[in-house]
């Protein structure tokens, strides 16, 4: 199983570095020792702590391998006591702008603080997971002004997938190929801040796959990953080579309603040019054929990507306290700078991993196998010029040593799964 840890803070106590004094840890409350353990804090006269239950916020549309499984988790946060003896708010107020319970922040971390220190140093490149971190607040607690605390489900950049991460029957680790500019993942991966860590409100929406007409430019999530599994949920599979879509990137869509696929515009590529090396080689010229008129009206069009901006479908907020357990909003007093939060890692036992054996024919996604798929490299290349109608494919000769024919011609795109005509 799974566990968590704090992520490394520095090795002695910063002024810099937002004090918390509360960690959260994950008990089976079906532990085999707990009869025991009860038994001897009873006779100590200690009641033994009530294990509790989160019941996750986030409702991934994609699937686990456990189709039972909700990313509900049982909690406790220690020192238990000094936790449940502060108050319960609905809400807080730090440097004027208020947050509420559900809904999510952005968190600074060291990343984000040393360039608030050094703000002339030449900008270097770096990754998502060097902004801020981003979290969900699922409850906030207060002594006072000066001592409040939030209680968070983080939101992991896809950097931060860790190590023998189970991408559907792959162990990966990091962002992958589909992850978009503006993705996340929602995660049952729990910690308790300090608020002075929080420096603005996060605008992320659910993006649901299914639904092709909603299109949204924030920060969205359609993933979630499971720390006790370190498993991510499915995304929705795309066109014939059977994987999920990167939002950043355009798909094509077919209007026969018989068939009605989303189609890569890298696969449409690959097919064309594959046919191209087939039919001309390295040494064969590009002869354009007669040209044939053609009647009829102009045919269904479907847009781009659904996509292509963004992900889709804004989660409403919410709030869910008790009504016996709502307080007036708690105002801290403003803080010039947020100071980092400490996030905790999630580690595993070591597992040795196996790619379990595949009988029966190739998934579609392995027949574009590498051995194959650039023979055409350094021959020919191709654009899809989508602002045509219906968008054309654009294929540029690049061999120096053929003469007599085209260097640079069109052709129309066809369904990879029908063999349609895109319009």
């Amino acid at each position: 199983m799974a566990t968590s840890r704090k992520r490394p803070r520095p090795e002695a106590t910063e002024e810099s570095q937002a004090e918390c004094p509360f960690t959260v840890i994950h008990p089976d409350p079906n532990e085999k020792e707990k009869k025991a353990k009860r038994r001897r804090q009873e006779s100590e006269d200690r009641p033994l702590p009530k294990v509790l239950l989160q019941t996750s916020p986030f409702s991934p549309m994609g699937k686990f391998k456990d189709p039972d499984n909700t990313m509900d988790r049982h909690y406790l946060v220690q020192p238990t006591q000094r936790w449940m003896d502060m108050t319960r708010y609905n809400s807080f107020v730090l440097n004027g702008v208020k947050y509420w319970s559900e809904g999510f922040i952005f968190v600074a971390n060291s990343s984000t603080i040393e360039r608030q220190k050094n703000p002339g140093e030449p900008v270097q490149p770096k990754k998502k997971s060097d902004d801020d971190w981003v979290a969900r607040i699922l409850e906030i607690r207060a002594s006072d002004e000066h001592h409040v605390y939030a209680r968070v489900y983080w939101m992991y950049w896809p950097d931060e997938l860790p190590q023998g991460t189970q991408d559907g029957r792959k162990h990966i680790q990091g962002r992958q190929w589909y992850h978009g500019a503006n993705e996340l993942i929602a995660s049952n991966h729990m910690d308790v801040i300090n608020v002075v860590s929080v420096t603005a409100a996060a605008a992320v929406n659910q993006w649901d796959e299914t639904n092709e007409d909603e299109v949204q430019p924030a920060l969205y999530w359609r993933q979630a990953f499971d720390v006790r599994s370190m498993e991510l949920s499915s995304a929705e599979l795309r066109c014939k080579c059977n994987r999920p879509e990167n939002p950043d990137k355009p798909l094509f869509g077919c209007s026969n309603d018989d068939c009605k696929k989303w189609l890569h515009d890298e696969c449409l590529i690959h097919d064309a040019l594959v046919k191209t090396y087939k039919r001309l080689g390295s040494d064969k010229p590009h002869k354009p054929a007669p040209v044939k008129e053609e009647e009829g009206s102009e045919g269904a069009k479907r847009p781009l990507s659904p996509s292509e901006t963004g992900a889709a479908q804004t989660a409403e907020q919410s709030i869910d306290v008790k009504p016996e357990e709502q307080q007036e909003t708690i105002k801290l007093n403003d803080v010039e700078k947020a100071l980092p939060a400490t996030k905790a890692e999630n580690t595993a036992v070591a597992v040795t991993h196996s790619e379990p054996k595949r009988r029966g024919r190739p998934r579609k996604s392995e027949l574009n196998d590498q051995t194959t798929a650039k023979l055409y490299a350094g021959l020919f290349k191709a654009v899809i010029l989508s602002d045509t109608s219906p968008p054309v494919l654009e294929v540029t000769d690049l061999r120096k040593n053929v003469t007599g024919g085209d260097k640079s011609w069109t052709e129309p795109l066809h369904c990879l799964i029908c063999d349609d005509e895109l319009q």
